[in-house]
């Protein structure tokens, strides 16, 4: 499969899964949308069409976003992810994106050192997390996917209580 194809696959797995979650599951009533990579923000945009009135608060090393999909100045956390997450430890985040792999399996490993335990801390009970890499944490108890979306592709939690 071309690196383009695979793109298209991951993207159509991200909106699938938000929109499902958006659609179907249950979110817990308070409790901010953190959304973990902000990239150029086009899922930063889909999430506040999704969960409208919903705080987002994004995460990236470096502002690389579209002016119209930045988040304002208190909801854009800068820097080295694995380190300014951490201070989101127990705030009840109602939900986790998290897509910050890189398709190379020896940085990936290394993310999966500490990306699980973040979004575990993170989330508060009954909190839904959706990630391109999988998070394995005893924590989190997978959920079924949309019919469509590869399980290899794209992976879906909840917080356990």
């Amino acid at each position: 499969m071309s690196r383009l194809e695979s793109f298209i696959r991951r993207m159509s797995a991200q909106r699938d899964v938000l929109d499902h979650v958006a659609q179907t599951l249950p979110l817990p009533e308070a409790g901010a949308i953190l959304e973990i990579g902000l990239g150029n923000g086009r899922t930063f945009d889909h999430l506040r069409e999704k969960f409208p009135g919903r705080r987002i608060v994004a995460f990236d090393r470096a502002l690389g976003a579209h002016a119209s999909s930045t988040p304002p100045p208190g909801d854009l956390v800068l820097g080295e992810i694995a380190e300014t997450a951490k201070a989101f430890a127990g705030t009840n985040a109602a939900l986790v994106h998290a897509d910050i792999g890189t398709g190379y399996d020896d940085k990936d490993a290394i993310t999966l050192t500490w990306l699980p335990d973040i979004v575990a801390r993170a989330l508060g009970a009954g909190g839904v997390a959706v990630s391109g890499l999988p998070l394995d944490h005893a924590g989190l108890e997978p959920l079924p996917l949309p019919a469509a979306v590869d399980s290899r592709r794209y992976f879906l939690y909840r917080r356990r209580a």
